[in-house]
């Protein structure tokens, strides 16, 4: 059961009413709106402190629409996480648009259930070799770190960490 009320758009304080209007109004749309006006997933927390919850979705859309990792590559991380820290919700949402992408079902629960996974593109392969390091063993060998570029290897780390964290709010409020 969820721990957090779903607070309506006019229930908001000033700060918070800001920061659903950015959210709701920005590249993620009304998707995280449920039927009563209330923010869904991650994003209804953010409204509890605007002042730390808006760098956040900052930085989330960052990452998920302004890094240099291609759509597949970076749905690819995401789910691996998701699956990791056993996130249903971010499982949920994420699978729907890799499967936009062109993921299999077959491909999805390899991912969901951590099994081995060829993919024929190399960058999609190293994107996954690299973020099951990170989310197993927190670093990476000699040997991982040479498979991507440091660009990649920055805005693929800020995204573990930016998923990890949603997932981490998302299993104690109970969303």
């Amino acid at each position: 059961m969820a721990r957090l009320r779903r607070t309506p758009p006019h229930d908001l304080d000033p700060a918070a009413g800001e920061l659903y209007e950015k959210i709701t109004t920005g590249p993620r749309g009304r998707f995280m709106v449920d039927p009563a006006g209330g923010l869904t997933g991650p994003f209804n927390a953010m409204l509890l402190s605007p002042a730390v919850g808006d760098p956040l979705q900052e930085l989330g859309a960052a990452v998920r629409y302004r890094s240099s990792l291609g759509d597949r590559a970076r749905e690819l991380a995401i789910l691996v996480v998701a699956a990791h820290q056993d996130s249903a919700f971010e499982q949920a949402a994420h699978e729907q648009i890799a499967r936009g992408l062109g993921f299999t079902d077959e491909q999805l629960r390899a991912l969901r259930d951590g099994a081995p996974l060829s993919l024929p593109d190399a960058g999609e392969a190293a994107v996954l070799a690299v973020t099951r390091a990170l989310v197993t063993k927190g670093d990476l060998d000699d040997d991982e770190y040479a498979l991507l570029g440091e660009r990649e290897l920055f805005e693929l780390t800020t995204l573990v960490g930016y998923y990890t964290t949603l997932a981490l709010q998302l299993r104690v409020f109970r969303v």
